[in-house]
């Protein structure tokens, strides 16, 4: 007899809920890897190529960014190899070995996959990015359909985008549930109408967790799991 699912649980009323929408960075997968990248690696890299120490290039570094953060072009991988002049996609590569799912994620999508409930991966994710997370992880497989925002024109911070999103995937906002770890995301969702919205506190698992003031928040996938109940003994 195979072992009986979990149950699904945490601050979710799963019982109201038809379809769930799920984040990439920082949600499924340890943010860790981006995070690396954009701080360490990049600057790294940065600093070599402009005779630079790596305080001061990382300094420079974070000052880029910021010319376009919550942007579209934020994500965009081909626009920071442009800008930065060097190849980000190569880079991210030599770091690969980083890229992991957090705890208990894949027991919460075989949960999900085996309750027949809808599940999209959406995510402000390049397509570099996207690619190589897809063949490092298996989070694909238990996907329904996979959406970056860069297909769309439009960062998931932007409610618009969530209009062009409800154009592909036929859901109900109301009875639509969305993990995401990013609040801006959140408020961006709320404001388009979905009804059932959930925040990682912990996207980064070197980091300490940041629970949301404004939405349901949780540490990690292993608060929306309960361990099912043995099945009873026989009679004798």
């Amino acid at each position: 007899m195979p072992a009986p699912l979990p149950a699904l649980a945490g601050p979710v009323a799963w019982s109201a809920i038809d379809c769930v929408l799920l984040d990439m960075d920082g949600t499924l997968l340890d943010r860790h890897f981006d995070d690396h990248f954009f701080l360490d690696t990049t600057p790294r890299q940065y600093a070599k190529q402009n005779g630079l120490d790596f305080e001061t290039a990382k300094a420079e570094v974070l000052a880029i960014y910021e010319e376009v953060a919550g942007s579209l072009l934020w994500y965009d991988l081909d626009h920071w190899s442009k800008r930065l002049q060097m190849d980000i996609p190569l880079l991210k590569l030599e770091i690969a070995h980083l890229i992991q799912t957090r705890p208990y994620v894949m027991p919460f999508l075989q949960c999900l996959k085996e309750r027949g409930l809808p599940t999209h991966l959406v995510t402000n994710a390049h397509a570099h990015s996207l690619n190589l997370k897809l063949a490092r992880t298996p989070i694909g497989q238990f996907m329904d359909s996979v959406h970056s925002s860069h297909d769309y024109g439009l960062a998931k911070e932007q409610p618009a985008f969530w209009t062009q999103l409800r154009g592909r995937i036929d859901f109900n906002p109301q009875t639509t549930l969305l993990i995401e770890d990013s609040e801006p995301v959140l408020r961006s969702a709320e404001a388009f109408g979905i009804g059932h919205l959930l925040h990682i506190a912990q996207p980064n698992l070197q980091w300490e967790p940041q629970y949301s003031q404004r939405f349901p928040s949780v540490q990690g996938f292993e608060q929306l799991l309960q361990p099912a109940s043995p099945p009873p003994s026989e009679a004798a």
